[in-house]
């Protein structure tokens, strides 16, 4: 199965594409992982070597897309 992981900052930009995007991926052709990188900051690195530049991010096969602008990943350290 494909991955997909969406990063996210837990601000209301992050809140509302997890509400509409997320949640659109199609669950029986990707394992859908949702990562608060406000509450995982372990996870950062790993945020940062798929190529996310800003939160929130949707990382589908190890390719970001970036989403509106809610926060730089820098700001989140």
């Amino acid at each position: 199965m494909n991955k997909a992981i969406f990063f996210h900052a837990g601000c209301p930009v992050c809140v509302e594409a997890e509400q509409q995007l997320a949640v659109a991926v199609d669950r029986t052709k990707f394992d859908v992982e949702v990562v608060h990188l406000g509450q995982a900051k372990n996870r950062i690195i790993e945020a940062e070597r798929a190529g996310v530049k800003s939160v929130p991010a949707l990382v589908l096969n190890g390719v970001p897309f970036h989403i509106n602008f809610g926060a730089e990943l820098s700001a989140l350290k």
